[in-house]
């Protein structure tokens, strides 16, 4: 509903969005009046003895931050430093995506994150990936990387509560680098995007990267795999709690099944009721799909005589701003201490 109102063009939507006009003014006020107090230095960021980068966006949910902090995790890794991930853990189901997607490298939940980068320097890291922390500015980073999706692009910039954005694009000002993130959207859209962006900060370099469908992992069993082409002509129930759960039916769609969605807000805890709904006897489904975010809370509750649950995997490819995109892990890893 709140994201009927957000993007609706019903007449209830335009209304709603009219009324919400003096609370979004107001907290408009108190986000320009913060991040002057941090520019100028009234209120100071906390610094660590380690690197950090940051992994954020200027709108609520969507983006694909669990999925590039990982991956900017791993690249870390690759080229010789230690990372460790720290995030605030809303929701429980982010550190366990982390921990499934890179075994080896340590999540840190703290909602503080200055004691969380403490936590991991003491546990050997050098550097911390700071998930969906843009906005977190009391935790000194390195680098900024902010993300801004394509597939969720309107051009409209309405600042909570009247919209989904919790900074004005301008903000992006003081990234390091601006990396637009798309699964469906089409090269247009990614395009517009772009234009924006360059508009508001000209200065500041972007990438492109795109989430794509790997494979199928079974939910209960990560060594059982199917390739994508298993779904073509198959009816799946489609399940998924995330912040852009249309894009993921969009691309079980053009994969050639018939889906059945089953979609729930935003990191939602799912409850045994939940299940009971979603699993309908008779329905005739062949497959349960869902997202590795949703498989990691739904595999202990999804029942035995169901049809069998799995995830798509996901592969991160970078369209453009390989150069940009190395150039930041190079700068950080200047940024180890000595």
């Amino acid at each position: 509903m709140i994201g009927d109102v957000w993007t609706g063009n019903r007449p209830v939507d335009r209304a709603v969005r009219i009324a919400l006009a003096p609370a979004e003014r107001a907290y408009q006020g108190i986000v320009a009046l913060r991040g002057a107090l941090y520019d100028a230095g009234i209120i100071r960021a906390r610094r660590s003895h380690i690197a950090a980068i940051s992994v954020g966006n200027l709108t609520v949910g969507g983006t694909g931050k669990t999925p590039v902090s990982a991956w900017i995790a791993a690249r870390l890794s690759d080229i010789g430093m230690t990372p460790a991930i720290v995030l605030r853990g809303y929701g429980g189901d982010e550190p366990l995506v982390h921990a499934r997607l890179n075994k080896s490298i340590p999540v840190i939940v703290n909602k503080d994150r200055v004691a969380g980068i403490r936590e991991a320097a003491l546990a050997g890291a050098n550097v911390v990936v700071l998930d969906d922390a843009f906005q977190h500015r009391r935790a000194a980073r390195d680098i900024d990387v902010v993300l801004v999706s394509a597939d969720q692009w309107t051009g409209s910039h309405r600042l909570l509560p009247a919209g989904p954005w919790r900074e004005p694009l301008s903000a992006i000002r003081r990234a390091s680098i601006a990396i637009i993130t798309r699964k469906i959207a089409s090269d247009s859209q990614r395009d517009a995007v772009s234009a924006a962006i360059s508009d508001a900060a000209p200065l500041i370099p972007q990438a492109v990267v795109r989430l794509i469908p790997a494979g199928l992992v079974r939910a209960d069993d990560e060594d059982s795999t199917q390739p994508l082409s298993h779904l073509r002509g198959k009816r799946v129930l489609a399940v998924a709690a995330v912040g852009n759960p249309g894009a993921f039916v969009r691309q079980i769609e053009a994969l050639g099944a018939v889906v059945v969605p089953h979609l729930f807000p935003d990191h939602h805890a799912f409850s045994r009721a939940d299940i009971a709904a979603i699993v309908v006897p008779g329905e005739g489904a062949d497959i349960a799909l869902c997202t590795l975010k949703d498989a990691v809370k739904l595999a202990a509750l999804w029942p035995a005589d169901a049809p069998p649950l799995w995830y798509v995997s996901q592969l991160l490819e970078v369209e453009s701003g390989t150069v940009a995109i190395d150039d930041i892990l190079k700068r950080l890893k200047r940024a180890l201490p000595l």
